[in-house]
């Protein structure tokens, strides 16, 4: 007998363990675990049901509030308590549900504004048997559409880019403007890593990424040099001001997160002029100091050198002064700064040789065109060929102009690691030939 007792006792949904719960017991702990205050009243207006939330926002526990008729004289001021009660009873005779704001009484006397969401509940036979309502502190109702109207603005209207990138480093959802930005349509980037919408600038963008998951949101922005590949394969070098957000579910008891909020603006444009603007300041520091060391040199042609010594800092890695001859039909090397090794530009010894130069080298149009000559190719056979170090791949050549003719020609050369010359650089290498070509025309007549 005992045995059998005991399989009865062990069956599943019978005897011992926990009871599986009524559907009294499920029903309210359902209402308490709810966020929002709930009550619900019968067709007569009693109240029926109340949860913790409730009795949380107004005071009163469910053992005063369910039984009472209505909310007058307790939970909503006499005068006030026929208007919200036919208000929360009309729900019974129109389907749907009906949003309403009320000041409610707090049990301590305060008042307490919420909005209200009534509908009416049907019973077996399919007639209005109640109404339930929830509601919600006013303040915190606004507090959430608020956020949603900033959410839905943030990724429809917003002159900045929005991503939100999910823990696997992949976007999520992308506004309009980051759209844009990336060369892609709103839906396209979704889901993709970032290594396919970015040609460049990827590490550093999943490196701060990998930082706010784990450590949290830096302090203040960040600017990210990235290479986005635009329209018909034409990539871009962009500079996007970035700003990150961790974000983490509210929902959970221990901050989960959800990914990472990256917003960003390009600054290009600003970053760009910037650039320019302490290149010209450094520019113009290197020539005042390169006029103080050469106005201390007795020998003009050492004053020539001293002029591209302080030009080559953060401009090239070579440079060759050639002094023009048989009205330009021969150059001849008078200075160049050391191949294969960094260290000055100084006068070649023994008075030079002329170079041999083939017909149409750069350094021959910039003495036709008494201007200045651009050139680019691969180092090693192309720059021997032009009788320059092999580790050669952009070049300048800007005639030097003094009383009226060419007195020789000035050679700037870039390696491959360095981009090649564009017309600003030429503007300052011109300016440094003006100098250079003072002094090499002294030096000249110096020596007639």
């Amino acid at each position: 007998m005992s045995a059998s007792r005991s399989e009865i006792t062990d069956a599943p949904g019978a005897g011992g363990g926990e009871p599986e719960p009524g559907g009294a017991e499920l029903l309210a702990a359902l209402l308490d675990g709810m966020d929002a205050a709930l009550c619900a009243f019968d067709a007569a207006g009693t109240v029926t049901h109340w949860n913790r939330e409730a009795e949380r926002i107004l005071g009163w526990s469910a053992r005063e509030a369910v039984g009472r008729r209505g909310f007058a004289g307790w939970a909503v001021r006499s005068a006030d308590a026929g208007e919200v009660q036919g208000r929360l009873m009309a729900a019974m005779e129109t389907p749907g549900r009906q949003v309403h704001e009320f000041a409610l009484l707090r049990k301590d006397g305060g008042r307490v504004l919420v909005r209200t969401q009534s509908a009416r509940v049907l019973g077996a036979d399919g007639r209005p048997a109640g109404v339930y309502c929830a509601f919600s502190e006013v303040h915190a109702q606004i507090d959430l559409e608020r956020s949603i109207a900033l959410s839905e603005a943030l990724f429809e209207e917003a002159s900045w880019g929005v991503v939100l990138v999910d823990v696997d480093l992949r976007p999520a959802v992308v506004n309009g403007e980051a759209a844009r930005a990336l060369g892609a349509g709103r839906a396209s980037p979704l889901g993709r890593p970032l290594g396919e919408l970015l040609v460049q600038g990827v590490e550093e963008l999943e490196g701060a990424l990998h930082h706010v998951l784990a450590e949290g949101a830096p302090r203040g922005l960040v600017d990210l040099w990235v290479v986005v590949a635009g329209a018909g394969g034409q990539e871009q070098r962009r500079c996007w001001r970035s700003g990150f957000l961790r974000l983490a579910s509210p929902l959970a008891e221990e901050p989960v997160p959800l990914g990472v909020g990256w917003l960003f603006h390009d600054v290009t444009d600003v970053k760009l002029a910037e650039q320019e603007a302490n290149r010209l300041r450094f520019r113009a520091g290197q020539l005042h100091r390169a006029g103080r060391a050469a106005s201390e040199c007795e020998d003009p042609l050492e004053a020539a050198s001293a002029y591209l010594d302080f030009a080559l800092a953060g401009f090239a890695d070579h440079v060759l002064l050639d002094v023009a001859e048989d009205d330009g039909e021969r150059l001849v090397r008078a200075a160049a700064s050391p191949a294969g090794a960094p260290g000055p530009c100084a006068g070649v010894s023994g008075g030079g040789l002329p170079v041999r130069y083939e017909p149409g080298h750069p350094a021959f149009q910039a003495v036709e065109r008494s201007g200045s000559v651009r050139a680019s190719g691969l180092p090693g056979e192309w720059a021997e060929r032009r009788q320059w170090p092999a580790d050669a791949a952009h070049a300048l050549c800007t005639a030097l102009r003094s009383r009226g003719r060419t007195v020789g020609v000035l050679t700037f050369l870039r390696g491959a690691a360095r981009p090649a010359f564009e017309r600003p650089d030429a503007v300052y290498a011109e300016s440094v030939a003006v100098l250079a070509a003072a002094a090499l025309d002294l030096a000249q007549t110096a020596t007639e």
